[in-house]
């Protein structure tokens, strides 16, 4: 009667998430005085996760799974609770856990609690602590269905070396036409940068940057830093950067451990898409711009000065500490 977690990977590596959800899993299995099971798809290397304490990987080796198939990966996880007599299932926040949870409670008819920040605060009945009203509060959430399904947010409980030994076991899981009804035809990837999905870092721009012809200053800051590009809901209605880089509340959500808002004002959509950042830093030449009473550090000031100096100093502090 183990924990059960779904462990993403892309292109064979687990993402950072997936060993945060492996650490939320063995919180909770240890609060349960049981043990974790995961499920990987299509991974090089599912021993990996015995360093955060999962005792026992489910390995699925298949390529008809590559790409992501909610429908299928459900399934599969299915087959695998009810082979491991598993009654909790943990997941991430990415958009295909996001995707894959409520498919995966449907089979199971498992109560679903997404946005979890932290680990139960009771077990019996199983009580979590998740973000609600677009990030402004906090829900205490009981679950009282047999199965239940928990969904961890990204960043909020971090990754905790648990060091146990791990059992690698082949599974194949019983699928079949019905389950590839919906199939992805093309993907769009970002190449050779950081993606806002998976970046402890992100760098956002919005109008003040007058326009795209000034993203160069944007893009060096970010990668100096290791970051991800984004930018606000009016510079993608305006055709300056991709829909795919839009963060907020009707874009996509972002849980990063450093938030960079340059020349953004602060419309309350895009604060709800973003509030879940651990650290905020604003530059903005109003120092009315509502982003300044959400920020955790504030400059005011032209980004057209005080990007480059940053981006500057930046590269003198690594040299000198590389």
């Amino acid at each position: 009667m183990s924990v059960l977690v779904y462990t993403e990977s892309e292109n064979g590596k687990f993402k950072k998430t997936a060993f945060e959800v492996a650490s939320y899993a063995y919180e909770v299995a240890k609060q349960m005085g049981t043990t974790v099971t995961a499920v990987a798809i299509n991974s090089d290397n599912p021993e990996s996760l015995g360093t955060y304490g999962v005792a026992k990987v489910l390995h699925i080796s298949d390529d008809s799974l590559s790409p992501f198939n909610a429908k299928a990966y459900a399934h599969a996880i299915e087959q695998a609770a009810q082979q491991e007599g598993a009654h909790i299932v943990v997941v991430g926040s990415s958009a295909d856990s996001k995707f894959l949870a409520p498919i995966v409670a449907a089979k199971l008819s498992a109560g679903y609690a997404p946005n979890v920040v932290a680990a139960p605060e009771n077990t019996n009945p199983l009580t979590v602590k998740r973000m609600a009203f677009s990030n402004k509060g906090f829900a205490h959430t009981q679950l009282n269905t047999d199965h239940k399904v928990i969904g961890v947010s990204k960043n909020a409980f971090g990754t905790v070396e648990n060091k146990v030994d791990t059992a690698v076991e082949a599974f194949t899981p019983s699928l079949n036409d019905a389950d590839f009804t919906t199939k992805s035809v093309e993907v769009d990837k970002v190449v050779g940068k950081a993606t806002i999905a998976d970046a402890d870092i992100v760098v956002s721009g919005g109008r003040g940057l007058k326009g795209p012809e000034n993203w160069g200053m944007l893009e060096e800051l970010a990668d100096v830093l290791g970051a991800a590009t984004a930018c606000s809901k009016p510079v993608s209605d305006m055709g300056w950067r991709s829909h795919s880089e839009h963060v907020g509340q009707t874009g996509k959500p972002v849980a990063t451990n450093l938030y960079i808002a340059i020349g953004i004002s602060g419309a309350i959509q895009h604060l709800a898409g973003v509030s879940a950042s651990k650290t905020k830093v604003v530059i903005n030449t109003d120092p009315e711009a509502p982003f300044f009473k959400a920020a955790d550090y504030g400059i005011v000031g032209d980004a057209f000065e005080v990007v480059p100096q940053l981006t500057e100093k930046l590269k003198e502090f690594k040299a000198q500490n590389a």
